[in-house]
């Protein structure tokens, strides 16, 4: 446990609190985008990448100046972070942002959390034990949470297409590739410089699929604005301040505050969007939460420090 004064811990708390809600509204925002102007989700995916890698970038080099470059020094470190770039970071996001076009930013976050459950799975089968009995518990809560949100308890019909249910459980693969694959890498250096190379690398590589020279959608002021949160307050700072609240309260503290940016998500979806979310929608949210808590209060906590 992380021993730190109450006045650094508060700080910690706000901090991480911070960056989950802005990483909530910042899915709301992109389905405004997606929805009122017709931007596509691929477009927004690539420039999110590009423009936040270089500010990080230019963050990491300020502070750290030539060390941020030494991730580069060794062949098979330039490998792995070339994957969590080009396969890691697109896929996390593009999975994300493409199930809120075809659903909801609430519904999409709430999907991608079920990640860790998948990721406990493949930590079960590679060290070849049987779950713990709080593994199972959420994997239990997090089956039941999908099956209320897609069905609202009726197995004869969807609420969300089959398309959408697809893209949100491939979105919460792709988090758990993102969580696993870079494990090595961030054991030797910054979150903030695997994170900074990661996103530049994604969206370099994504660029020469999406062409993202050729603008489409409706460009006004809102559209520019909209663009410009979620670079900037849904990208670069709570990325930033999420990664200072792990020096000042442990990653499992922060990881376990973070499970309020599905809640973030919804209630601004309901009250901007009016997006409908009903009583089973809610109950569905709840228990995916649950499963989020029940991993992350685990002795073992599977959690990830760079959300998407």
């Amino acid at each position: 446990m992380v021993r730190v004064s109450s006045s650094k811990a508060v700080s910690g708390y706000i901090m991480a609190l911070t960056a989950a809600v802005l990483w909530g509204i910042s899915g709301t925002v992109a389905q405004f985008l997606f929805e009122v102007k017709s931007i596509a989700p691929d477009w927004l995916v690539t420039w999110r990448m590009l423009i936040a890698g270089v500010i990080l970038l230019s963050y990491g080099f300020n502070k750290a100046g030539t060390d941020i470059k030494h991730i580069w020094k060794k062949p098979k470190d330039g490998i792995e972070l070339f994957l969590f770039g080009a396969i890691g970071m697109v896929t996390v996001q593009y999975t994300y942002f493409y199930s809120i076009s075809l659903s909801n930013a609430a519904t999409a976050t709430i999907l991608q959390y079920v990640g860790p459950v998948f990721v406990v799975a493949f930590y079960a089968i590679k060290y070849r034990r049987w779950p713990t009995w709080r593994e199972y518990a959420a994997l239990v809560l997090a089956s039941i949470g999908i099956f209320l949100l897609v069905t609202h308890g009726t197995i004869e019909s969807l609420v969300i297409s089959k398309a959408a249910i697809i893209w949100g459980i491939l979105s919460a693969l792709a988090l758990a590739f993102y969580t696993i694959q870079p494990v090595q890498l961030l054991r030797r250096f910054s979150s903030n410089t695997v994170t900074a190379w990661g996103m530049l690398i994604g969206g370099v590589t994504f660029a020469l699929y999406t062409q993202p020279w050729y603008w489409s959608g409706i460009w006004d002021i809102e559209t520019y604005g909209a663009v410009g949160f979620i670079i900037v307050f849904g990208t670069v700072i709570p990325f930033s301040i999420f990664l200072h609240s792990l020096n000042l309260i442990g990653a499992q503290t922060a990881s376990l505050l973070c499970s309020v940016e599905p809640l973030s998500a919804a209630i601004t979806a309901v009250f901007w969007l009016g997006i409908l979310f009903t009583g089973m929608d809610w109950l569905g949210t709840i228990l995916i939460l649950a499963t989020v808590a029940i991993l992350t209060l685990n002795k073992k906590p599977v959690t990830t420090s760079n959300q998407p």
